[in-house]
């Protein structure tokens, strides 16, 4: 009978030595020990330290908005009615005054709100400002049925444009700065050599007031903005009409505000127009509406308004609407401030602001 031969005894394998820290009766060095802990722990230690600098930007962000402030410009004794920044933004252009006293228009600081300059020389309320676009000189417009064109530096008069038969309640420079632009209640528009003053062309194409004119970025077309009221009808409306700004030729009529258009605007692109209109109280508040440029087709509308729209802008990459106006509670016999910015896009409300009385 074979020999009965027990198997060896199975013993445990030997830790490999690429793996140091498992050998029997080594103890692992402190070093080591952080990085086992590290590999355990690190997902959790990088969101606690994310969520703490997220912390951190948002408490630094909140004392910063504290420590804002917003400039109030004190200076006119009487009510502002436009205000516009140098192409630079270093600077501010404001236009007051009311039917019993004289117009002034002043320059201010606009990081310090210091005034630089007053510009008096005007006999009635100054309604309209613009700075040209290299930013040296300013055009203000006025009810005493002038354009003056100022030195933005010095303060200089530099000529008084004269021919407007109503009060001048917009105007504009060309983008090349080469004309100025002004609309009046004797529905006149006037185009201007805004280096010798001498008036380039009249046009007399609305029925009524205009509120707002308005150069495309290409220099090459106006738009201007009116409305009027049909007595057999007994309705009103608002229009902004597109035409050649050499010629005078009529190339469109934007129709579609129920109330007189206060204030028209085009995208830095050229290729879309935004104009603001009056209303009715709470019975048919103004509204905001975007056209196509080039065909005169009516995009949409924005509405949020309470009672009137009185100015219309793009901001510079085109991507947002602001509006301004105020409102009117009629029961209540209530007035205030309203001020919106929209998707120019989708016509969503962004921004809305209610203030004052």
């Amino acid at each position: 009978m074979p020999e009965h031969i027990d198997p060896p005894p199975v013993s445990s394998p030997t830790p490999s030595p690429a793996d140091p820290t498992l050998l029997p009766g080594r103890r692992q060095s402190l070093a080591e020990r952080a990085w086992h802990w590290w590999k355990r722990h690190s997902p959790t230690v990088v969101v606690g330290l994310l969520g703490v600098i997220l912390l951190a930007a948002a408490v630094a962000a909140f004392l910063f908005l504290r420590r804002a402030k917003v400039l109030t410009l004190q200076g006119h004794t009487d009510s502002v009615w436009s205000v516009a920044f140098s192409p630079d933004g270093q600077r501010l252009v404001t236009g007051s005054g009311d039917s019993n006293t004289p117009g002034v228009v002043q320059v201010w600081d606009a990081g310090t709100g210091q005034e630089l300059l007053t510009l008096k020389g005007h006999h009635d309320m100054v309604w309209s400002v613009a700075f040209s676009p290299d930013g040296k000189r300013i055009a203000s417009g006025s009810f005493d049925r002038t354009v003056k064109v100022w030195d933005a530096h010095t303060g200089k008069l530099l000529f008084t444009l004269r021919g407007h038969t109503g009060h001048v309640h917009s105007v504009a420079f060309s983008p090349d700065g080469k004309r100025i632009a002004s609309g009046d209640w004797d529905y006149t528009v006037k185009v201007w050599d805004a280096h010798t003053g001498q008036e380039a062309l009249s046009r007399k194409g609305h029925t009524d007031w205009v509120n707002s004119v308005a150069f495309s970025p290409d220099g090459k077309r106006i738009a201007s903005a009116s409305g009027g009221y049909d007595e057999k009808k007994e309705e009103f409306w608002g229009e902004v009409q597109l035409w050649d700004a050499q010629t005078r030729k009529e190339q469109l009529t934007l129709k579609g505000h129920a109330f007189y258009v206060r204030s028209v605007a085009f995208s830095a692109d050229g290729k879309r127009i935004v104009s603001g209109s009056e209303g009715l109280w709470n019975i048919s508040p103004g509204e905001v509406k975007v056209w196509d440029a080039q065909t005169g087709q009516e995009q949409r509308t924005l509405k949020g308004h309470t009672y009137q729209v009185w100015s219309v802008a793009f901001s510079p990459d085109g991507t947002r609407i602001v509006s301004g106006g105020w409102g009117y509670d009629l029961m209540a016999n209530r007035y205030w401030g309203e001020l919106k910015v929209w998707d120019a896009d989708t016509g969503e409300p962004l921004v809305r602001q209610q203030r004052g009385e």
